[in-house]
């Protein structure tokens, strides 16, 4: 197995901007706007990537700061936003050690990021973390893949072309399915082709955790949160489904 796990190295990067450029939504772009919309003060997203969703935030007129652990991701997000003539408050930072001195009146974690923290423990004392780091009545809102979404293992390839005669291919294969610790493990191999012949290769081990929903319920009371609204598909408010895509968490600090 690769030693980096859950890195987003130089290829990882570029394939995740060519397959989720900025704005991109599953629904979540739409529905952070519109939770947000009335945020009274700063707001803080985590593992903000390319800025797929910050950027959008930030030409809403939301004061949005972010971090992420790649810095190949954050070099990604602050060309985008400098070509839209934006600010870009972001660092370099990890969900276990990030700190700010101020705080903040929301802090997001869409798209299943906090999955990227595969340790309980670690889970728990980031979710410790960001109740800290939240001003008195401020939301943390957070989306989980459902469990059989990341049971669900096996073969996969995909290709992208960023420019022509050039390819980026990506292939996936489960390593391991841990049902005790509740982990995948994927192995992904990213490639770069021009014209045909290979020019890099990375090797990155992709790891997720997944949650049952009454035990994150129970893992966001114990960290200090109250007043959790569960919402399926991006439907505020409805109790989600097994169809579902996506389960969101909107817990407050009293």
């Amino acid at each position: 197995m690769p030693e980096q796990n859950n890195r987003y190295g130089r290829l990882a990067s570029q394939v995740y901007h060519l397959d989720k450029p900025i704005g991109h939504s599953f629904g979540d772009v739409e529905f952070y706007l519109e939770r947000l919309q009335h945020c009274p003060g700063p707001i803080l997203e985590p593992a903000a990537g390319n800025g797929r969703i910050l950027i959008p935030l930030l030409q809403a007129g939301l004061d949005v700061h972010g971090f992420d652990a790649s810095a190949e991701m954050l070099a990604l997000c602050q060309s985008e936003c400098a070509l839209r003539g934006l600010a870009a408050p972001v660092s370099c930072q990890t969900f276990e050690h990030f700190h700010y001195e101020q705080s903040f009146a929301a802090i997001v974690i869409p798209a299943g990021s906090f999955q990227l923290i595969t340790d309980y423990d670690a889970a728990s004392a980031v979710l410790t973390r960001c109740f800290q780091h939240l001003q008195t009545r401020g939301r943390l809102i957070l989306d989980l893949d459902p469990a059989h979404a990341i049971q669900a293992g096996g073969h996969s390839l995909r290709a992208w072309q960023p420019a022509p005669r050039q390819q980026l291919t990506l292939t996936c294969d489960r390593l391991s399915t841990d049902h005790i610790n509740q982990v995948s493990v994927d192995l992904l191999r990213y490639e770069a082709w021009d014209d045909g012949v290979l020019q890099a290769t990375e090797l990155e081990s992709f790891s997720l955790r997944w949650w049952g929903v009454r035990e994150m319920l129970a893992a966001l009371r114990a960290a200090g949160f109250s007043d959790i609204t569960v919402s399926g598909g991006y439907a505020h408010g409805r109790w989600p489904t097994d169809a579902d895509a996506i389960i969101t968490f909107e817990a407050i600090k009293r």
